[in-house]
């Protein structure tokens, strides 16, 4: 190990109290030097945080101002303890306690429990679903695996909201959640759930803060001999507090007020979970002589990451975007982040494993390239990619897709199914491959329509309809094949990707990414439905989609692509729009179909084949209310999503089959002839001449030219022969 190497990872302990503040730029010296009263530091993504507060403490304990066992600092996962732990040892302040709420929580329980009730604390589940699934017993209601995940789920978001069992339907309107049962089944499952734990003399970890509360509430020697022991506090990420964890931290304080606060309300992302930016937002008004810094400078990311990340954050709303903090990066120019348009989600998935070998072979390791989605369900197709192009990955936060139960229980049923098919009355008078694949996954919980509201249950679907898209694409690609060649398909593609675990690209949702960096990040997927998510109704919610948004862009450092697909599958109708928060943010406002769509080179024009390269066309405006548009569906369309349509669907319908003829004739993919937005738009303006054919976008005056005397006769209502002449 050199010199250099060993400075690096093992820093000298600083030797004076001010030599701590050496290297802190001007706002994090001033939060490392605000050791009295309450402190609230706003700090944006990359800009520190961390540093700042460990500096803080440090210097706070070198100077005497902390003693090391009095101060207690939490945030909200070990993770992040650990790394604060590490850095204040290297400080000097190794013996400053640094805990989840949970951890310190618990160690407080176990301390005072022998003294307030006697006898040991109860045992600790760790694990409460059997427990959630013996209480629905109890009451007579079957769960499947995933309900019974969910149901668990809502039982822990009612306790951190502090929400008893009778409360729960009433609470949940409130704050517009969707349950994944009937409310009062989950009301009388919680109930039944904490009789059971009273019955056997079990805890759970909401219980463990719960507890904490009551004593401290109402044992005023307990909590007077806490407050002797702790008398400063640092809460990092406070923005996801729950209303229990800060019930707990105020009685933690009683009326002292060394308190310092870190967060982002623009980072709040687990609202499901039961956290809340209002704690943080309120930090000033709870306290008015509260010390406020803000913390803008990025040091994580380029000017061109960070200028994207302040555009997505621009056109927010609520008291979090009030709030929000633009960033300033503090790093040299990069390359500018790229948008990227694919006809279908194969296409994307192949595209983004090209650019990731060629960032690769560029000497990009593959362990700082991430490819982030919405929803794990998203990840096969991408799994597959990357497998097919010999890039090493591994999942972050989820099986792997031919790992999931579900998926591997859905295999089984297809195996079965294959070798019995005869017997199996699902497939009584079930006729081709996709069919008798939906009719066979009916049994394992799939349906036409996804479930309503997010958590396991969707997850489930979502897995389940990946293997119906996948039996329908090899359907398409073979006609005559059989539920045994497909069972073999997917025997082929699981076992290819079993590959033992290796330090590859990273494949995650969004919400596992949050505190995680990068030099180049994938979002993929960003279209309407998924980004925001089809079941964010309420404006908090879509707001809430948006910052998940920022947090996927701040965790790039160089390089951010962000693509979305038309089309679900190749040849698949291409109704799918880029995702509302993308709007103004993309380079241009005109769009056009690249070279080499269009048969040229596609290095003539930089583009991966499959992509669409944006060019200015002058502003559009809607031809409904007159808004200039920015999207580019919208343009094809010329007018608003939201604004009504007129289109005649039988004129699209016969424009559809004669853009497919021609396309045969002429030997090119459909959507060089026309994409299918500009044959909604042809079949919404109904064009009477070339004048007004020629106005619509994605049409000008060479396809007029092309295509315009066989377009202008369907719009009139004349029939076409086979090679589009008037009959």
């Amino acid at each position: 190990m050199t010199a250099a190497t060993h400075s690096s990872l093992f820093p000298q302990v600083p030797e004076t109290a001010d030599a701590v503040l050496d290297g802190l730029d001007p706002e994090q010296r001033q939060v490392a030097t605000a050791l009295h009263g309450p402190v609230c530091v706003l700090a944006g993504a990359g800009t520190g945080k961390t540093r700042a507060i460990t500096h803080r403490i440090a210097y706070g304990v070198r100077l005497g101002t902390f003693e090391q066992n009095s101060l207690l600092a939490v945030t909200f996962t070990t993770r992040a303890a650990g790394e604060m732990r590490g850095r204040l040892r290297q400080l000097g302040a190794g013996g400053v306690q640094v805990r989840t709420f949970h951890a310190a929580a618990l160690r407080q329980l176990r301390y005072f429990w022998p003294k307030v009730v006697g006898g040991d604390l109860p045992r600790l589940i760790e694990r409460k679903v059997q427990l959630v699934a013996e209480a629905a017993g109890r009451l007579g209601i079957r769960l499947d695996r995933g309900e019974l995940r969910d149901v668990t789920s809502e039982i822990e978001w009612a306790k951190v909201t502090q929400t008893v069992p009778d409360d729960y339907p009433a609470a949940i309107a409130k704050a517009h959640r969707t349950a994944p049962r009937g409310e009062a089944e989950i009301s009388q499952i919680y109930t039944a759930y904490e009789q059971l734990k009273r019955e056997r003399g079990l805890i759970d970890f909401e219980d463990v803060l719960l507890l904490t509360v009551g004593i401290l509430q109402d044992q005023h020697l307990i909590a007077d001999e806490f407050r002797r022991q702790y008398q400063h506090f640092v809460v990092d990420e406070y923005q996801d507090v729950s209303p229990l964890q800060q019930r707990l931290l105020e009685l933690w304080l009683g009326e002292r007020d060394s308190l310092c606060v870190v967060g982002d309300a623009n980072q709040t992302i687990y609202s499901f979970t039961g956290a809340t930016p209002d704690h943080l937002l309120n930090f000033r008004t709870r306290h008015p002589g509260a010390t406020v810094v803000k913390l803008v400078r990025d040091y994580r990311s380029t000017p061109q990451v960070v200028h994207l990340a302040n555009g997505v954050l621009a056109p927010a709303t609520g008291r979090a975007a009030e709030n929000r903090l633009e960033l300033i990066s503090q790093r040299e120019q990069g390359p500018a982040p790229v948008f990227r348009e694919y006809g279908d989600e194969p296409a994307e998935a192949e595209g983004t494993a090209r650019r990731i070998r060629d960032l690769i072979a560029a000497g990009v390791p593959a362990g700082e390239i991430a490819v982030l989605y919405r929803i794990n369900a998203q990840s096969e197709v991408y799994e597959q990619a990357l497998a097919d192009a010999g890039v090493p990955y591994q999942l972050r936060g989820a099986e792997r897709f031919f790992e999931r139960p579900e998926v591997n229980e859905a295999i089984h049923a297809l195996r079965s199914a294959a070798r019995f098919g005869g017997n199996d009355h699902l497939l009584d008078g079930v006729e081709g491959l996709p069919s008798q694949v939906r009719a066979i996954l009916s049994g394992n919980g799939w349906k036409p329509t996804p479930p309503a509201g997010s958590g396991v249950v969707r997850d489930r679907w979502e897995s389940l309809a990946a293997l119906v898209r996948l039996a329908e694409d090899f359907s398409r690609a073979a006609p005559q094949a059989t539920l045994t060649a497909l069972v073999a398909e997917l025997e082929e593609r699981k076992a290819a990707q079993h590959a033992p675990t290796v330090q590859g690209v990273t494949l995650a949702s969004l919400h596992a990414a949050k505190g995680l960096e990068w030099d180049a990040v994938f979002l993929v997927g960003l279209t309407e439905g998924m980004m925001p998510i089809t079941y964010a109704k309420t404006d908090e919610q879509i707001e809430e989609e948006r910052r998940l948004l920022y947090v996927g862009v701040t965790r790039a450092r160089v390089h951010l692509s962000l693509s979305w697909a038309l089309a679900r599958s190749p040849g698949g109708r291409a109704s799918r729009i880029a995702s509302r928060f993308l709007k103004g943010l993309r380079p241009g406002s005109g769009t056009q179909v690249s070279r080499a769509a269009a048969g040229g080179s596609p290095a003539a024009t930089g583009a991966a084949p499959g992509t669409t390269v944006r060019t200015f066309r002058g502003p559009v405006r809607c031809r409904v209310c007159g808004k200039t548009l920015i999207d580019g569906g919208e343009m094809k369309l010329m007018r608003c999503e939201g604004c009504p349509s007129d289109m005649d669907e039988g004129l699209y319908e016969r424009l559809h089959g004669w853009r497919g003829r021609q396309a045969k004739k002429v030997g090119l993919p459909g959507y060089c002839v026309f994409t299918d937005k500009t044959l909604m738009a042809i079949a919404e303006a109904r064009p009477e001449d070339a004048g007004d054919l020629t106005r619509i976008a994605g049409v000008g005056h060479r396809k007029t030219k092309l295509y315009g005397t066989a377009v202008l006769a369907l719009c009139a209502g004349q029939e076409l022969d086979e090679e589009g002449q008037e009959d």
